[in-house]
């Protein structure tokens, strides 16, 4: 059972959009494969959509989307504009689908990451920061993709035996189970 915690989803939001902006600013430009770079926009907006969803989700797409788009050369509003579309679709039932389901959860964030690094990379390719098909597929959506989704499943695993709270890992979890001998600060079952 999920028991609405507005503080709680405050200050788990804003500790994950620190973590994620501190490696969007300081990981991802200097870790990449070809011209592809780890997306932390996406997964801050999509661990925001899978946990909390609804409207909060949307705004946490919007708002990681435009930061992405004034920490890189692309157009801006284009990531803003397709972090909240993603955002919108995988946070439609408004329910914890990491504390829930893991593999399901990491499979859709795996499609909205391909959609969302091939319409951006497209974009790249009409506005002429690209220069060919080739070099938008293979050299920058394909790595991006695999990168992302790759930095993703370490969120996913941790906010799945967090309860959806990465934060919290020692309170019981949708799943029943309780930390040994009932502790505190402790990191769930040893």
């Amino acid at each position: 059972m999920q028991v609405k915690d507005s503080n709680k989803n405050k200050r788990s939001i804003g500790w994950l959009a620190l973590a994620c902006l501190v490696l969007q600013l300081a990981v991802a430009p200097n870790f990449g494969i070809g011209n592809g770079r780890i997306n932390f926009a996406l997964i801050f907006s999509a661990v925001v959509a899978l946990t909390i969803g609804g409207r909060t989700g949307v705004l946490c797409g919007f708002l990681a989307g435009f930061v992405f788009d004034l920490s890189t050369t692309g157009p801006v509003g284009l990531m803003a504009l397709l972090l909240t579309v993603s955002s919108f679709q995988m946070g439609m039932e408004c329910r914890n689908r990491l504390s829930e389901d893991l593999g399901p959860s990491v499979i859709l964030f795996a499609i909205h990451a391909l959609v969302v690094s091939l319409a951006y990379h497209l974009a790249m390719l009409v506005v002429g920061q690209a220069s060919s098909a080739f070099d938008v597929i293979v050299l920058r959506m394909l790595p991006t993709f695999f990168l992302t989704v790759l930095a993703f499943v370490p969120f996913a695993y941790i906010y799945f035996h967090g309860g959806g709270s990465g934060l919290d890992l020692g309170r019981k979890s949708a799943r029943g189970s309780h930390a040994k001998h009932g502790s505190k600060y402790s990191l769930g079952k040893l």
